[in-house]
């Protein structure tokens, strides 16, 4: 497929899920791999819904292309935000490089064409630094922290069926109660929106660690609790809105919420399920669009829509090449298989390798064997 060494062809096309505006190429990022001799292709108005036109991608050196098809049918490797859809599963083939969010594990039907295909597919989601931190993961994750308080301050209003709430109350008027399940990056974030806000906030984690350094941060501002099943159950059914950033990257989020809990919540009260990506944290949690955001099961309303980040797509894909490129760059430079070689992080991000599940979590959680990447890369 590669034409020689350090030479690569590379395409981003236009994301096809629903109220997707991000683009997995900026035209910055264009520019530098045209500099480093590689050859760019890019599908018609692909980067528009996030600021960026034709004429940007063009001046920066990329090539044009009317379809998908023609992108993908050129390019050895594809970069894009969202994971494929099911009809794009036709344009991918044997060797091409998928360099995408992929949330494989709620998703057999996509690692199963992945596999069948024989794509080496490479996970943002899974990438890790030399610290053991998800650097592609990170600014999405930040996003959709700060954004899970704006949507669901906007689903608590009556209008949308929720309890009518303003969750920074006013004078003589108690403060609406957030709680947050899962510190990490989105949490922390979701707990940074909420604070400002001047709502009543308690975020619950299993890491003691984690909720000594979030202490330290928010001091009194945020109640830290550890997360057992019955501050769960307490919590839940205090609270106004539900925030669910719980992540095992790569595998199916843990049901912490679950349909018996919401029997003891408040009527009209809000979940917004970050982990939906990863099947979502609540048992009652289904995908939902931009289109048509929320569901209301048992009196509680659920917002889980699977790319939250999507509806602020500028700043979105900005973020996010800013994470994303400096691999996508070692991979064109080197081939994917040296630079897994060199780079351990990088290789972790590698989910599928010659048709077998090469990241043992999302093996386990679709029942697949396991192959470790090392056994099988050239």
């Amino acid at each position: 497929m590669r034409k020689e060494y350090g030479i690569m062809i590379i395409g981003t096309t236009k994301e096809l899920k629903n109220h997707e505006y991000r683009v997995g190429l900026t035209p910055d990022n264009v520019l530098a791999f045209v500099g480093k001799g590689h050859t760019v292709y890019v599908e018609t108005h692909a980067g528009e819904g996030a600021g960026f036109s034709d004429e940007e991608y063009k001046n920066a050196g990329a090539i044009i292309l009317d379809t998908p098809a023609e992108v993908f049918a050129k390019a050895d490797m594809i970069v894009k935000v969202k994971e494929p859809e099911t009809c794009e599963y036709q344009y991918l083939r044997e060797g091409q490089i998928l360099y995408t969010y992929l949330h494989l594990a709620p998703n057999p039907e996509l690692t199963k064409a992945l596999m069948e295909k024989g794509v080496k597919a490479v996970a943002y989601e899974t990438i890790t630094d030399a610290e053991g931190n998800l650097p592609c993961l990170r600014p999405m994750s930040q996003i959709a922290g700060r954004l899970s308080i704006q949507e669901g301050a906007k689903y608590l209003e009556k209008s949308f069926g929720g309890r009518g709430i303003l969750l920074g109350g006013v004078p003589g008027v108690e403060r609406g109660k957030i709680v947050i399940i899962g510190g990490g990056i989105a949490g922390t974030y979701a707990a940074k929106a909420a604070v400002g806000i001047d709502a009543q906030v308690t975020l619950l984690d299993v890491n003691l660690n984690r909720l000594s350094y979030l202490e330290d941060i928010f001091g009194a501002s945020v109640t830290t609790l550890y997360s057992t099943e019955a501050n769960i159950r307490k919590c839940l059914a205090e609270a106004d809105l539900v925030i669910g950033s719980v992540l095992i990257p790569g595998a199916s989020a843990p049901k912490l919420v679950r349909k018996e809990h919401l029997k003891n919540m408040k009527k009209g009260a809000v979940i917004v399920d970050i982990a939906i990506d990863q099947g979502g944290c609540c048992e009652t949690s289904k995908v939902t669009t931009h289109e048509n955001p929320v569901f209301i099961e048992d009196g509680v309303v659920h917002y889980c829509v699977g790319n939250m980040p999507g509806a602020v797509p500028h700043t979105s894909t900005v973020a996010l090449s800013n994470a994303t490129f400096k691999y996508g760059m070692m991979i064109a430079d080197m081939g994917l298989e040296e630079a897994v070689k060199r780079d351990k992080g990088l290789a972790k991000g590698v989910n599928i390798y010659a048709n077998k599940c090469t990241n043992k979590n999302v093996a386990d959680s679709l029942n697949l064997e396991y192959t470790e990447l090392e056994s099988v890369i050239k």
